[in-house]
């Protein structure tokens, strides 16, 4: 007589064999294995790109598994991964970097992109980057819930905005002679002017940052930068729709 199977009731040995059975999954399907501590690794698929309407001074939709056209300050934060660009900091406080592209001579232009953070609260963009310092917006997630306007570390704008970790926001960033407008989810969130007037050109930069939590684990996608006109009004590029 054949012995009755009896179920594992340590829990232990459960968990063991449940992430065993994970690792083998995840090797047949050539996932990435989370590293210790980040938690879940991967986001959910990316939004589908938008419709961005303008002249086009750069693309990028991170489907070719490169990183042509970027230069980023620390090589070993950034990587294309699943169609996405990713951005991964040591766990450890006020660790920051820049994926840098476009030209020092762009002046009026919009900065279009999709991100999804999955650990920590910083995330966004830098635009008109020249000498090492540009105009910065910081899309801060659990704990704060909010969205920052910042000419180096002078703030220039604070609005409430909800972007939860573990879910795509698309974020659009004007900037037009000295005056800056970002839009979060189709939404004008900041109008704001800068009054000093010294950035009046540069390149952009995605942006990953520890913070006061330590822990920063980003995805990009879908980003799109488009000229811009110095009037707003006659400035069809100003609305972007999906397809």
């Amino acid at each position: 007589m054949l012995p009755r199977y009896r179920p594992l009731r340590n829990p232990v040995w459960r968990m063991g064999i449940a992430a065993l059975l994970l690792g083998l999954i995840a090797a047949t399907l050539g996932l990435e294995r989370p590293a210790a501590g980040t938690g879940t690794l991967l986001p959910p698929p990316p939004p589908k790109p938008r419709k961005v309407l303008g002249a086009v001074l750069f693309e990028d939709r991170f489907d070719d598994g490169k990183l042509d056209g970027w230069s980023p300050d620390r090589a070993d934060t950034w990587v294309e991964r699943s169609g996405m660009v990713r951005a991964q900091l040591p766990d450890e406080r006020q660790q920051h970097s820049l994926l840098y592209a476009g030209a020092i001579e762009w002046t009026d232009y919009a900065v279009d992109f999709d991100v999804c953070g999955m650990r920590g609260v910083d995330k966004g963009v830098v635009v008109r980057v020249e000498e090492g310092s540009g105009i910065g917006v910081d899309l801060r997630g659990p704990g704060y819930q909010d969205i920052l306007l910042h000419r180096k570390e002078w703030p220039m704008g604070r609005a409430r905005v909800t972007n939860a970790n573990g879910v795509w926001h698309h974020v659009r960033m004007e900037a037009r002679g000295h005056r800056y407008r970002v839009w979060v989810d189709d939404a004008l969130i900041l109008d704001r002017v800068d009054k000093s007037g010294v950035r009046p050109r540069g390149r952009f930069a995605l942006a990953a940052y520890t913070g006061g939590v330590g822990e920063c684990l980003v995805y990009y996608d879908n980003v799109v930068v488009t000229a811009i006109g110095s009037d707003p009004a006659q400035d069809v590029s100003a609305r972007s729709d999906t397809p």
